[in-house]
């Protein structure tokens, strides 16, 4: 998932953004709305061209994100603007930004990637 600029507060502190494939995704964000409250999940990217969704995460996760599936990545200097819209093309948003400073706690995305791996894996399995 690649984007151009991606700010929260204007102090140049940019959120980082945990990828996934797309349904995963979208059963993280069931879990965590069911488990936490629907403010619980921070901004969501959808990129249909890659079937992923982006996550985004306090800026630093990325230097100790380990989850096998998923990828984490510094978004500063790249990126949409936290308050854009989304491009004509490409990204767009699932769950747009309510404020500038709000993003996915780390610890409850992991937590909620893992359990959706699970059902995903169950689901697969009683179609085989």
């Amino acid at each position: 998932m690649e984007t151009d600029h991606i700010e929260t507060d204007g102090t140049g502190t940019a959120p980082d953004l945990v990828t996934v494939p797309a349904r995963q995704g979208l059963e993280a964000v069931d879990i965590i709305r069911r488990a936490a409250a629907p403010t619980a999940v921070g901004p969501v990217l959808h990129d249909g061209s890659d079937d992923t969704l982006g996550f985004l995460v306090p800026p630093g996760t990325a230097d100790g994100w380990d989850l096998p599936g998923s990828a984490c990545t510094h978004t500063a200097g790249r990126g949409l603007r936290i308050d854009d819209p989304g491009p004509a093309e490409g990204p767009e948003w699932l769950l747009p930004p309510d404020t500038a400073d709000q993003v996915t706690d780390p610890e409850v995305l992991r937590a909620a990637l893992g359990e959706a791996a699970r059902l995903i894996e169950a689901a697969d399995q009683l179609t085989r």
